[in-house]
């Protein structure tokens, strides 16, 4: 899928005179390839490219997979905006590892490419990553279900919801993120589902969506009808989580938790079928990898990162209706105001 925004000079197109500061920016012009065009996630990154890009006056064509894996698409799109000779890439990848080669291809014709969200692995095979700290995220989630637990923590039984068989960066980092802040072991960090704790019960990946994450966890329960805790990599498997629940009648007693805070997502822990999520902003990533290509071309400026970290954080927020003491959280209706802004 493409989509292009051109934003020119209307003082040019009206035969006015332009600003002498406008007259004398560089022409910059970008592309941002993101996993699919529908998830409401994307579509708030995209939002945030198509503003900052019509602020600076920054060409921009935005490009999808057509799901949730469709690397292939993505691969295409990178290879067309080398043949257009765009300035820079924001991109999302879908699998982090296969794309390097094609993202090398990019910088050798002297594109900038910034990872959105999703680190590249290597890290450092993106100029720059504008990311979530994802492992903050799950930390965060599984400190509050820690404390929500209490004496119980011990009988906990746990399911995880995952997002691809393929182990994205996304999806190991929160996994291994919530497993830390609930206080288990680690295995190898850099993969989910080799821990060996009596309490997890069982990983399954639900492709991100409420149809997967509803099969992931009727195939959990299938292994334990007893789980009692669920994680899950983002709110739609959350919400599918929760119907597979409701139809056994378990949705009272079992705790679900997640990654997003999207609008939706936000309502759902109004109204009790998420207990906990952690609010990322991907309308912010976008909107400063625009502002950070843009001053890369026109200031030579150095893409930044966040002090003792290799990317750039655009920040987390616990939401929950259910605060608990030493983990600092945010409200839903608190969360309704910003989500992914």
């Amino acid at each position: 899928m493409r989509t292009t925004v051109l934003i020119g000079s209307a003082a040019l197109l009206l035969g006015l005179a332009p600003l002498a500061g406008a007259a004398q920016q560089q022409d910059v012009s970008a592309c941002l390839i993101t996993k699919t065009d529908t998830n409401p996630f994307y579509v708030a990154m995209k939002e945030g490219a198509i503003q900052k890009a019509e602020e600076l006056g920054v060409t921009l064509n935005t490009y999808a997979g057509r799901i949730d894996g469709d690397s292939e698409s993505q691969i295409a799109a990178i290879e067309t905006c080398i043949a257009n000779g765009v300035d820079g890439i924001l991109l999302v990848p879908s699998d982090t590892r296969g794309i390097v080669s094609t993202v090398r291809q990019a910088q050798d014709a002297g594109i900038i490419v910034i990872a959105l969200d999703t680190p590249l692995d290597p890290i450092d095979a993106a100029d720059g990553t504008f990311a979530t700290d994802n492992f903050a995220a799950g930390q965060a989630i599984g400190e509050w279900t820690k404390a929500q637990l209490g004496d119980d923590l011990d009988d906990a039984r746990i399911g995880l919801l995952n997002g691809l068989v393929s182990q994205s960066s996304v999806g190991v980092l929160r996994n291994q993120g919530f497993l830390d802040g609930l206080g288990i072991d680690l295995a190898d960090p850099d993969v989910w589902g080799d821990e060996d704790d009596p309490r997890i019960s069982g990983n399954d990946v639900s492709q991100g969506s409420e149809e997967g994450g509803r099969t992931g966890m009727e195939n959990l329960l299938q292994k334990d009808p007893s789980i009692n805790v669920v994680y899950a990599i983002n709110e739609p498997a959350a919400a599918g989580a929760y119907e597979a629940l409701r139809s056994l009648g378990r949705s009272e007693d079992v705790m679900v938790v997640a990654v997003d805070g999207g609008c939706p997502g936000i309502e759902n822990v109004k109204d009790g079928v998420i207990d906990a999520t952690a609010q990322q902003y991907p309308l912010r990533m976008a909107s400063q990898g625009i502002e950070a290509i843009a001053a890369a071309v026109r200031e030579d400026a150095p893409i930044e990162s966040t002090e003792g970290k290799d990317f750039f954080d655009t920040g987390v927020n616990l939401v929950t209706g259910s605060p608990v003491d030493g983990v600092e959280s945010i409200t839903p209706e608190e969360a309704s105001e910003i989500c992914w802004g």
